[in-house]
């Protein structure tokens, strides 16, 4: 046979199945075109250029290997579908005297077609859209990008790269299903039916076990770092546990429906339900797919948005001064030499220091155990007893009651607490080194530092009646420990911040004048101690940046997630639709009209196709707890903030969700009711 004759038969099953293969090559086109997009985003030398563009790019990079990763998995899903429409064909074709290595051949040229096309269109448009996509990220940024249009070379190269690798994976699994099945098996392969699995209830004992310890792992966390190491292990398990629930669970609803005959014995419920359970496991499989896409989705979206929205408030937190200036020192003389100096260079710019914020407090790190404060990190066990650890700053009573504007007093024996990220509800606490004493009360609020955002860890404000009482036993405590002078000097801090009324040009320039002079101060007088300074105004470009990286990578990633689940469910219902259009059309023959089709159908999929739906909004339900310790990790702790962003996202996603319902099932209807 002439090359020329397998390249008709490949581009004929192209064209004639267009309806299966069309969005497969659609959505081959828009991961390539994703994927160019992220490359060339985060190689791009205009977006570097932008304020805080580098941290953007530093979380774009991410993107590239995470899509390269799913576009895989996800065409291997999807080619699935394909494969098993096929295979009659390929039959038809042996059982006309066509060998494997004609149907090769033809399965060749099929790939290469779809290679050719796919990224062919992806490149044009992902140059096309990379350039919107760079205006949105300059948008992000506060910034702007110019109009002229420009092609990565680079991007295309790794682009191609990629997808002919996973184009090539894609054609060998191919070859090994013709390979494998026999010609008469290939005929058939349509017409076999799936089976509802076996051993149901013992899948779904299993499913409701993984399904409740991920839930289990996701309510109990009460602190950041906990969250984040027990996160992913809830994320396997609810995944494990939702496959196997919808999989078996799906059979035992066909079960319990039909068990009620007011619901069972209607002509559109009847044929509805004998239909799922003909091929639920399948079904299953699909719609658990769909459910862990959607709360992928959700997940991605509304918690890169609560950053992206908050960043303001966030900015606000961590920053809590427009200059801030951690001094290594509890000396009030240094402090003193400090403050004059930023006084003289504000008077500079005609400017007063505003809203001062000065303090002294000793920084430490020490485990929770139980009641007990331990400094002795050695009994930690990694990595999880690192959950345990609390960053402290003990903070004398007269500073206390001088910002707050209060007239506590204390007990010798007695403290106040105030504690972020997670809680401490004993009524006793005993700190090792200072001795045992008794919490007067837990604190809702205190004056922020910005500095409990840096860390993972939670915090704990620890106010004390005497600062120098506290300092003396320290430093014996630390002593024992081995510590020389300067590491025990190392833990005592004077915190002095202020604002100005001053431009974001000023500030900075006050900043990096501030910054020359504290440095001169300290190679003329050694005694001067380590001064850690920061700016609002100087970091707000990175600060953005980083929330605003995380954010659009977010979208990107939710949009091709949204993308597999809007494709999942389109091959589920043309798939479907093909093996209940011989059904449909013997039905029609003993007298059914179109409109009791559209009402069966309309039965059908409704009855399982917003599952996913519920379900994925109950996995945000119960994840809502420690994806918001996650994000307190950033320092929002806004939770009604967040819970406002969780459900307006679900709303617009279930919109979304619904219209998807009606375009999919207007397919399916489509091709059942053309049966003859």
């Amino acid at each position: 046979m002439k090359m020329f004759f397998y390249w008709k038969l490949a581009a004929t099953g192209i064209v004639k199945n267009r309806k299966i293969y069309f969005p497969y090559i659609l959505s081959c086109i828009g991961m390539i075109m994703m994927e160019y997009i992220i490359i060339f985003l985060a190689t791009d030398s205009s977006v570097t250029s932008l304020p805080g563009g580098g941290d953007v790019q530093m979380f774009i990079m991410m993107g590239v290997g995470i899509i390269a990763v799913f576009a895989a998995f996800f065409l291997f899903y999807t080619n699935s579908f394909l494969m098993r429409r096929r295979k009659k064909e390929f039959g038809l074709y042996s059982i006309l005297g066509m060998g494997r290595r004609n149907l090769v051949l033809v399965l060749f040229w099929e790939s290469v077609f779809i290679t050719l096309i796919s990224l062919a269109a992806g490149i044009v448009l992902g140059i096309l859209f990379s350039k919107a996509a760079q205006i949105l990220m300059a948008y992000m940024l506060h910034s702007s990008a110019g109009f002229s249009l420009s092609v990565s070379l680079r991007a295309i190269e790794t682009d191609c790269e990629i997808f002919l690798v996973i184009f090539l994976l894609l054609f060998l699994n191919g070859l090994r299903q013709v390979y494998k099945a026999k010609p008469v098996e290939l005929l058939k392969s349509e017409t076999v039916g799936e089976k509802p699995p076996k051993a149901n209830w013992a899948l779904a004992i299993i499913g409701v076990i993984f399904l409740a310890a991920g839930y289990y792992l996701a309510v109990i966390i009460e602190e950041p770092l906990s969250a984040m190491l027990v996160f992913f292990v809830a994320v396997i398990f609810v995944i494990i546990g939702t496959y196997l629930l919808f999989i078996a669970g799906s059979v035992v609803l066909c079960r319990i429906l039909k068990m009620n005959k007011r619901y069972y014995y209607k002509t559109s419920h009847f044929i509805s339900v004998s239909s799922m359970s003909y091929r639920m496991k399948r079904n299953g499989a699909g719609l658990a797919a769909i459910c862990i896409l959607s709360t992928a989705v959700l997940v991605m979206i509304s918690s890169t948005a609560s950053l992206y929205f908050g960043t303001n408030d966030l900015l606000q937190h961590r920053f809590t001064r427009q200059i801030t200036m951690d001094i290594n020192t509890v000396d009030d003389g240094v402090a003193e030499k400090i403050s004059d100096t930023a006084d003289n260079i504000l008077a500079e710019y005609g400017l007063t220091q505003e809203n001062v914020l000065f303090y002294k407090s000793l920084d430490l790190s020490a485990a929770l155990i139980d009641n007990t404060l331990s400094f002795d990190q050695s009994n930690l066990k990694v990595p999880f007893d690192y959950a345990a650890v609390r960053q402290l700053f003990i903070i004398s009573l007269d500073d206390y009651n001088r910002l707050m504007g209060t007239d506590v007093t204390l007990a010798e024996d007695e403290i106040l607490l105030y504690c972020t990220k997670t809680d401490y509800t004993e009524e006793t606490l005993d700190i090792e080194g200072y001795g045992h004493v008794k919490i007067k009360e837990n604190l809702d609020s205190f004056i922020a530092n910005g500095i409990d955002t840096q860390q993972v860890m939670a915090s704990m404000f620890i106010f004390v009646p005497d600062l120098n009482v506290a300092i003396e036993r320290f430093d014996a405590l630390m002593a024992q420990y081995g510590y020389d002078s300067q590491e025990i000097s190392s833990y005592k801090q004077t915190f002095l911040g202020f604002d100005m009324d001053g431009d974001k040009e000023t500030q900075i320039a006050v900043y990096e004048k501030l910054s020359q002079a504290i440095s001169q101060m300290q190679a003329a007088d050694p005694s001067i101690p380590e001064i850690s300074m920061e700016s609002r105004a100087s970091a707000q470009d990175s600060f953005t940046g980083l929330y605003s990286g995380l954010f659009f990578l977010g979208i990107l990633l939710g949009i091709v997630c949204l993308c597999a689940a809007v494709l999942i469910m389109y091959y589920k219902q043309v798939t479907e639709g093909y093996e209940d259009q011989g059904r449909f059309g013997i039905l029609q023959k003993v007298g059914m009209t179109h409109k009791e089709v559209s009402r069966i159908i309309h039965s059908q999929v409704l009855t399982v196709f917003f599952a996913p739906l519920i379900g994925a909004g109950i996995h945000m339900a119960v994840a809502f707890k420690i994806i918001s310790l996650l994000l307190a990790m950033f320092g929002l702790y806004d939770k009604m903030f967040m819970a406002g962003v969780t459900l307006l996202c679900f709303a617009i996603f279930a919109v979304f969700y619904t219209f998807v319902y009606f375009g999919t099932s207007k397919a399916y209807y489509r091709i059942v009711s053309t049966a003859k």
